[in-house]
């Protein structure tokens, strides 16, 4: 089983919104029982929030739902709880390698670097442009999807 930990500022946007579209892509291959995803903060500002408007939105538009999620925070135990541990931007990363003491096993990532394009996805809490983040999101989930099974086929 593979364990996927997605990462941002507030656990409110971003992460969320890869969290719940990875389980829907995982879901409609029917390969959940080899994946445990979740998501979490760097930071307190937001926790115990639901997940964000525009995010909920965007997520229902698809037909993916999230409820009940509320924001938690990134501890220094899940460096060792999952097999990576994926931000949405350097800042993330940056408060990630903060939080977990360093990263000695190479599990932290950028979302997007699965693309072959890395950059940080834009927070749409400050741009409220959630059709980018979605895109930017859904491409990260699917080239990471693709490069784990690929992985798991060997």
């Amino acid at each position: 089983m593979t364990k996927i930990l997605f990462v941002c500022h507030g656990n409110i946007c971003r992460s969320t919104m890869a969290e719940f579209v990875l389980k829907d892509m995982v879901d409609k291959r029917g390969l959940g029982k080899n994946y445990t995803i979740a998501s979490a903060a760097t930071s307190r500002d937001d926790l115990g929030s639901p997940v964000h408007q525009g995010t909920r939105k965007k997520l229902a538009q698809h037909g993916i739902g999230c409820q009940g999620k509320r924001a938690t925070l990134m501890t220094p135990q899940d460096y060792d709880r999952y097999d990576l541990l994926i931000g949405m931007d350097e800042e993330n990363l940056r408060g990630m390698r903060r939080i977990a003491g360093g990263d000695p096993q190479a599990k932290m990532h950028l979302l997007l670097e699965y693309t072959g394009a890395p950059r940080n996805i834009a927070d749409p809490w400050y741009t409220g442009n959630f059709d980018e983040t979605w895109d930017d999101v859904w491409a990260g989930c699917t080239a990471l999807l693709t490069r784990l099974e690929g992985e798991n086929a060997r």
